[in-house]
C-alpha cells in the first residue's frame, strides 16, 4: 500500500488540516484595540477557518475574519506567524496548521457569526486581550501582532531584549501550542 500524496489527507499518523485567520486591530484614542471572538466553548481567540480549494492563506484569512465578525472594512498589514498543534477529533489524530495575518480596520461594529458557533466579538486593549485569550499559542500570536503594530521586531525574543525604559510595555512569549480545532 502506498502512502497518500495528498497532504490534506494524511501526514504520517495524523490528518493535516490547514487554516488561516487574522488578528485585527484598530486604533482608539491612540491605543491599539484587538478584536477577539468567543467560541461556543466560551474560549476567546481570533477568527480563523479552513482554506477553501485552491484558496491562498491570506485570502482565506480575510474571508474568515469578514464571515466570523461581520467586519467588512479590513486591510491586510502582513504575516504574523504560522502555528501548529495536534488534537484528537472523533478518535482521529489531527495536525492543524494555521497561518495568522495582521489586519487593521477603522470600523468598530461587529456581528458574531452565530451559525459557526461564534458567540461574541470584543475589542480589547493588549493587556486585556492577553488576559482573555484562552490558549498559549494564540497569546504568542497576539504578542507578535502587538509588536508589529508598535513597529517592533515580532521575532525578537523578549527574554533577550535589553531592559526596557520606564513606560515601555513588554510581554512574555510562551512556547505552548494548544489551540483548539476550528
Amino acid at each position: 500500500m502506498t502512502a497518500s500524496r495528498d497532504p490534506q489527507k494524511r501526514s504520517g499518523r495524523a490528518t493535516l488540516e490547514t487554516s488561516a485567520g487574522g488578528v485585527v486591530y484598530r486604533v482608539h484614542d491612540g491605543e491599539p484595540m484587538f478584536l477577539l471572538i468567543r467560541d461556543s466553548y466560551q474560549n476567546w481567540g481570533f477568527p480563523k477557518g479552513h482554506l477553501e480549494t485552491d484558496e491562498p492563506p491570506d485570502a482565506a484569512a480575510l474571508r474568515e475574519v469578514r464571515e466570523e465578525t461581520g467586519l467588512d472594512d479590513v486591510a491586510l498589514d502582513g504575516t504574523i506567524d504560522t502555528i501548529d498543534w495536534f488534537f484528537r477529533f472523533r478518535g482521529r489524530l489531527v495536525h492543524k496548521v494555521c497561518h495568522f495575518y495582521l489586519m487593521r480596520s477603522d470600523a468598530s461594529d461587529t456581528t458574531p457569526q452565530r451559525a459557526e458557533g461564534i458567540t461574541a466579538c470584543r475589542w480589547a486593549t493588549f493587556p486585556e486581550a492577553t488576559k482573555l485569550v484562552s490558549y498559549a499559542n494564540a497569546r504568542d500570536v497576539l504578542m507578535r501582532a502587538n509588536a508589529m503594530v508598535r513597529g517592533e521586531d515580532p521575532t525578537a525574543d523578549p527574554a533577550q531584549a535589553p531592559t526596557p525604559r520606564a513606560g515601555v510595555r513588554t510581554g512574555m512569549r510562551t512556547g505552548m501550542r494548544t489551540e483548539p480545532s476550528h
